[in-house]
């Protein structure tokens, strides 16, 4: 089962794209959050979904777990447009 694996830089830190074999071959994993965690672009049921998810190896094969959340276009939108007053409300709540 072959994975396709990519480094690049996201905010200076290295990251791996990985396509797990199983998985839609149009799945992008944009960014690695933590060892477990990713964000991927995906399409499902012919949405674009973003997917923010914890992904665990099984069999050689990394797949995603139950523990997340995919935001179709419309409420990833609504997220990314209220990023500035999550920040402010981080900074002001340390």
């Amino acid at each position: 089962m072959e994975k396709r694996e990519e480094e690049e830089e996201c905010d200076n830190k290295t990251f791996k794209k990985t396509k797990p074999a199983k998985r839609n071959e149009e799945d992008i994993t944009i960014c690695e959050i933590s060892k477990n965690r990713r964000v991927v672009v995906r399409s499902w049921k012919g949405m674009v979904m973003v997917d923010i998810r914890e992904f665990y190896m099984k069999d050689g094969d990394l797949l995603p777990g139950k523990k997340g959340i995919s935001l179709p276009l419309d409420q990833w939108n609504i997220l990314r447009d209220h990023v500035g007053e999550i920040d402010k409300a981080l900074a002001e709540n340390p």
